[in-house]
């Protein structure tokens, strides 16, 4: 499903070469839920972003139900992340002045692509947000914010889904609860699921666990 094949990772500090990432591989597979743990700043985010074509690799590739990501151009890129790819960050990340249903038709709008009414209530219904969904973000608690978001990422049926931090402004039990939400929509909805997190509470709902150390992932067992 996605396969992440020596990626590194550099960055210029005046005359000095930071590493951010050295010759990293990884494979995830479809339903699949994946949690990348390590210290900050060890280059977790970095090698989200890469996966998620936000930022190109140094050196290696990300390859995408076949794809190679670095043979896209620009348009390609762009069209893979709106399509392929859903994003669940830190906040909520939710436009402010948008009810919760106004952004899941804003979303499939600017795709282009057509989304039943089933669709939509099935994944409301697995999220349990139907009760929000006339209500604007500042009107609703931080869990339901981010379950919102979750949907939001979720609303086109995207392969991979994307999360970083997605429990870090959460308390303990909320936190719980949107870790169980991503493991049982990659169950449902077929998609892979890649968390980063530096919480290791939450990976006991994970099917695999790599921690980054030194700049490389290791699976841990």
């Amino acid at each position: 499903m996605l396969e992440a094949k020596n990626i590194t990772k550099q960055f210029k500090d005046g005359e000095k070469t930071i590493n951010v990432l050295k010759e990293t591989n990884m494979k995830a597979l479809d339903r699949e839920f994946v949690a990348i743990v390590g210290p900050s700043g060890s280059g977790k985010s970095t090698l989200l972003t890469i996966i998620g074509a936000l930022q190109s690799p140094s050196g290696g590739s990300v390859i995408v139900n076949g794809k190679d990501l670095s043979s896209l151009n620009e348009k390609q890129r762009s069209y893979l992340r709106l399509n392929d790819f859903g994003f669940v960050l830190q906040g909520s990340n939710l436009v402010p002045y948008l009810k919760i249903n106004e952004q899941f038709k804003f979303k499939i709008k600017a795709a282009k692509k057509e989304v039943s009414q089933m669709e939509i209530d099935e994944l409301v219904a697995a999220l349990s947000i139907d009760h929000i969904l006339n209500k604007y973000p500042d009107q609703i608690s931080g869990g339901e914010r981010q379950r919102a978001a979750i949907a939001l990422a979720m609303i086109l049926k995207p392969k991979v889904l994307l999360a970083d931090e997605p429990t870090a402004s959460l308390d303990s039990k909320k936190a719980y609860e949107v870790a169980q939400l991503l493991r049982d929509l990659a169950k449902q909805f077929n998609t892979t699921v890649i968390m980063v997190t530096h919480d290791t509470r939450l990976i006991d709902y994970c099917d695999r666990i790599l921690e980054m150390e030194d700049g490389k992932l290791v699976e841990k067992t």
